[in-house]
């Protein structure tokens, strides 16, 4: 079984949680399926469950290098110069990333408004980055944007191999 699922802002990427917090146990009423790869509780888009385990090695392990598309509303002006410090890879605390896709891209049309909203600063720009990266190290995208003077306001998974948040709104799933 596969399930697609866009999972919001502030739901834990889990189906537990001994604190009360929202998991996909309160969007997913499947049993048996687990995430193939995480996102954070802060960070919207794409999750795909699975009850099958040989898949979900595929998808979340990095030695399998599938495409996942990330869309990052930065803060700040999105430059040539940082573009290309994110196509050559960056460097983090945890070493080297792999090179990744790296665009500007408008604010995408079809997105809907984050619930609560990012904070918005009158004096400072922000814009869109479309990142594709076939590794998923822990805050991964976060931290590559932060180091070329980027901060990230808000983070969308649209892709994961040919699957895409398509036709979902949060909180949504479909069977695939």
């Amino acid at each position: 079984m596969l399930i697609l699922l866009n999972k919001p802002y502030d739901v834990l990427c889990q189906f537990t949680d001994g604190e009360g917090r929202q998991t996909l146990a309160d969007l997913v009423p499947v049993k048996g399926v687990y995430p193939a790869g995480r996102l954070d509780r802060d960070s919207e888009g794409l999750v795909v469950l699975t009850d099958d385990g040989g898949l979900q090695a595929r998808i979340a392990d990095p030695r399998h290098k599938l495409a996942k598309v990330y869309l990052a509303q930065v803060e700040g002006v999105v430059t040539d110069a940082a573009l290309d410090r994110l196509r050559a890879g960056v460097a983090l605390k945890d070493g080297p990333t792999l090179p990744a896709g790296a665009q500007a891209v408008a604010e995408p049309d079809w997105l809907w408004p984050r619930i609560p909203p990012i904070r918005v600063r009158k004096t400072v720009p922000d814009g869109w980055i479309e990142l594709t990266l076939r590794e998923g190290r822990n805050r991964q995208v976060r931290r590559m944007c932060a180091a070329v003077g980027l901060p990230c306001l808000r983070l969308i998974r649209w892709r994961v191999g040919g699957w895409t948040l398509d036709g979902l709104a949060p909180g949504e799933w479909r069977q695939a």
